[in-house]
């Protein structure tokens, strides 16, 4: 089923639907039944709580301990009261959303009997209830423990989502809201869409709206916080872009690797290659355990999904590769870890294998990171739906599918902050220990907003010698031996310290906190093989500006080219693919990203122009970038036919479609512009050193925005009152279509402060 707009629309208002009745009924049931107020931020004191039941009392004491939690690096006022409350309502529904869209997601897909489809008359209740008789009490009460039971069973797999102890899923709705949900979950309008794997991609989309972007956006130029920035870019990729993206970055690897002769060849159908190519095939085939692919803003998985596809058939031919060649032909000498043997002497047969590929996947290949929790729910439940659908389409029953591990999809969370529990953990520890903890706790300090851009593996050896004592350079391998034993005891002592008897609920979320932290640490150590990525753009959070301006400076002028020198960093030796803006082909402040970062590794640019991403008000372009060594790139300009860009792209394996661009040709150009379409001719007018300015005249640009989206409004969208050279908004001509005689002044320039806002753009320097 194709998800055009009419589809999409409709999965909108769902989604909207189902927000506004799940926040409204948390909203109820934090204040009259655990008394915590949404509106003042007041707490009710729990012994004044005389109605709650026991179980209810116990919710309320982790409800208390979950707000505890997340006030810990913050002010306890009414404002950030009031802010976590909110946090908790907004989690509590999209845990409850997603829980229920999974379930049906797997009635599609034959995973699970009827659960959700037909509420109270389902088949797997009927069973269920056929069993427990009426021990249970009522229907209502019944199916409430029925699900429940289904969360219990599905949080082995992925606590992220199912695990009703986790902070965001404590709550439940009521009998009256719960049927109410169903009911909209099972329209008839909506029923096909579980079946589709890009459902629970546009449901995280669409859980945030555009109003709320809109909102944040005219409440601060940047986003104010790490969820700010997140709501801002939670933009869908289509699914042509991320098959091109993963086709010429996996799938081009793959292909090289095996000289041309692999079945994704076929099988990537936007892999950019001569009818006729043949590259020089590896001596040793990468075993397929040891490939590495990172999406850093991962979202819900759409990139990691295809790459699930593609991975199956690399495995698939990684098997026969060995099979011809023996024992030891797969090179395993990236792993660093000495646990893999060879494929052929850890499994029985070729069918014992491919039984294990799914596994195999999830737990050594796809790792996704993303400043939004919701994504950790989303992406792990992506893939393990992908790994069932596999095992489904190979009649794998289901009583011999190995079990998932939870993978490497991490929420970039905030270091636990509690000083208490920290000093009575660190007390546990050896002084060498506790003072690494402590350390480790500070450099992650800006983890929720820069995720990955923590460029925590650079500080991690001057940590280790501070603490241990310096080795000298040529004693890097003791640095990395002395944190990972480190961690290791670290990670056990976390552990102990969640599971003790005298743990309470918040001292379980401070550890786990503290583990996820380490673990991206352990990812940011790692060196990928592919990189691709749909990243944020635009400004950072005000508090983050200055540590990428310092640490990426050149690229630090909009975050998505940050996002992809970093990949560079990640992925020394690998691909990179990405979705972004089209600026860093033409704008000043992105020359040194565009000369330095881009242009030595480009490989493709697929020049996309206006409306691909949906919602996203910016020209984008896809390309990717590999350190081949080779002095040309190809370009492909696909602006002028929008509703054709998937077809164009498809046929764009003919060089002929493409155009071959010598990377010589924009190093004498102005800023290295990449002006790929322009003519031989105008290349040499514009790399002449003879110059308009100063010799024949003074050309100057115009006004310009930098950020339309931002800056510019039409007329009647400002009240008449703060419109004028005095006030905020000033009349401004950006020029528009041909006209004889006269064109009316419909934008708006927001010049507020003699164009404060507007200079700090131009210059951050300037305050």
């Amino acid at each position: 089923m194709a998800f055009d707009d009419k589809t999409r629309n409709r999965l909108q208002k769902l989604v909207s639907d189902c927000r506004g009745l799940l926040s409204a009924e948390f909203a109820i049931q934090v204040q009259q039944t655990y008394g915590l107020d949404p509106n003042s931020g007041e707490l009710t004191p729990l012994d004044r709580l005389g109605h709650l039941s026991d179980r209810e009392r116990h919710t309320a004491q982790l409800l208390r301990d979950t707000l505890a939690h997340y006030l810990a690096g913050e002010e306890d006022d009414k404002t950030h009261r009031i802010a976590a409350i909110d946090r908790i309502i907004r989690e509590q529904a999209f845990t409850v959303l997603n829980r229920l869209a999974a379930l049906l997601m797997m009635e599609a897909r034959g995973l699970v009997r009827p659960a959700i489809s037909n509420g109270h008359q389902s088949e797997a209740f009927a069973l269920y209830k056929a069993i427990a008789g009426s021990a249970l009490g009522e229907t209502g009460d019944a199916y409430r423990v029925f699900l429940f039971s289904l969360f219990d069973e599905f949080a082995q797999d992925l606590p992220a989502l199912f695990d009703r102890f986790a902070p965001q899923g404590q709550l439940f709705p009521r009998e009256p809201a719960l049927m109410q949900l169903i009911a909209a979950l099972n329209h008839h309008e909506v029923a096909p869409l579980w079946a589709e794997d890009e459902t629970i991609g546009w449901i995280y989309q669409y859980f945030n709206s555009k109003d709320e972007r809109k909102k944040m956006r005219e409440a601060s130029q940047a986003p104010r916080n790490s969820r700010e920035l997140a709501v801002r870019n939670q933009f869908f990729t289509p699914r042509y872009v991320v098959e091109f993206l993963v086709d010429n970055t996996l799938g081009r690897l793959w292909f090289n690797a095996t000289g041309g002769q692999t079945s994704l060849r076929e099988r990537c159908q936007y892999l950019l290659v001569k009818p006729d190519e043949a590259p020089p095939a590896a001596v040793k085939l990468r075993d397929p355990r040891t490939l590495k692919l990172l999406d850093p803003a991962c979202g819900s998985m759409h990139f990691g999904l295809y790459a699930f596809d593609l991975f199956l058939e690399i495995y698939r031919e990684a098997w026969d590769w060995e099979q011809t060649h023996g024992p030891g032909s797969l090179d395993l000498s990236t792993h660093k870890a000495d646990d893999l043997r060879p494929l052929c002497q850890t499994y029985a047969d070729a069918d014992a294998f491919l039984r294990d590929v799914p596994r195999l996947i999830i737990e050594h290949n796809i790792h996704g990171v993303d400043i939004d929790p919701r994504a950790a729910q989303i992406a792990s439940l992506a893939l393990w739906l992908r790994a069932q659908r596999a095992w489904h389409e190979a009649d794998t029953k289901a009583k011999d599918r190995p079990a998932v591990g939870h993978g490497h999809v991490l929420a970039a969370v905030a270091p636990p902050a509690e000083k208490e529990l920290r000093q009575r953990f660190i007390a546990q520890l050896d002084h060498l220990d506790a003072e690494l903890f402590e350390q480790t706790l500070f450099m992650l300090k800006g983890l929720p907003e820069l995720g990955v851009l923590l460029q925590v593996e650079r500080e991690l050896p001057q940590l280790i010698r501070k603490v241990f004592g310096e080795h000298g350079s040529l004693f890097k391998d003791t640095d990395t031996e002395q944190w990972t034993k480190a961690e290791t005891r670290l990670r056990a002592a976390l552990t102990d310290f969640a599971q003790a008897a005298r743990a309470s609920y918040q001292g379980r979320l401070f550890a786990q906190d503290a583990l996820q932290g380490l673990r991206l640490i352990d990812l940011c150590r790692e060196a990928f093989d592919v990189v691709v990525m749909n990243p944020p753009f635009g400004a950072p959070t005000a508090t983050t500006y200055p540590t990428i301006r310092d640490c990426y400076r050149g690229s630090h002028n909009d975050i998505y080219a940050t996002f992809v020198a970093r990949a560079a960093e990640l992925a020394p030796k690998g691909y990179i693919g990405c979705i972004s803006s089209r600026s860093f082909l033409l704008s000043p402040r992105l020359e040194h990203y565009r000369t330095r970062i881009v242009l030595p590794r480009l490989d493709v640019l697929a020049d996309l122009g206006w409306g691909v991403m949906d919602d996203a008000l910016v020209e984008a372009a896809a390309y990717v970038l590999r350190d081949n060594g080779k002095g040309s790139f190809r370009a492909l300009d696909l602006r002028r036919q929008p509703g054709e860009r998937d077809a164009l792209l498809l046929s764009a394996q003919s060089e002929e479609r493409a155009i071959v661009c010598m990377k010589s040709w924009f190093t004498t150009l102005p800023q290295g512009k990449l002006l790929y379409s322009a003519s031989s001719e105008v290349r040499e007018l514009l790399s002449d050193a003879v110059r308009f300015e100063p010799n024949g005249g003074t050309a100057r640009e115009g006004m310009k925005s930098f950020d339309n989206f931002r800056f510019i409004r039409l007329t009647w969208e400002v009240p008449r009152e703060s419109i004028g050279v005095t006030n905020k908004w000033t009349p401004f001509n950006k020029g528009g279509e041909f006209a004889f005689f006269y064109s009316d002044f419909h934008l708006l320039l927001n010049w507020s402060k003699g164009g404060a806002e507007l200079r700090q753009i131009i210059n951050p320097a300037i305050k």
